[in-house]
């Protein structure tokens, strides 16, 4: 599976646990609480003020 701007954080966390640790390098420390787990990752980027594109790439590694 490609994680894309369309993928929650939910499904990245179960599917990739390991990308946990990508998420909160970002700045999403919040991964676990229970409305990060249906938010895509290209709204949490906007939240977060964060650069999709580089996101995706670290996630995508």
């Amino acid at each position: 599976m490609e994680i894309n701007k369309d993928t929650t954080i939910g499904e990245v966390v179960r599917t990739y646990p390991e990308k946990a640790q990508v998420l909160m390098s970002f700045g999403m420390g919040c991964i676990g609480c229970p409305s990060s787990q249906g938010e895509t990752l290209e709204q949490a980027a906007l939240v977060h003020a964060l650069d999709l594109d580089d996101l995706l790439l670290a996630l995508n590694k």
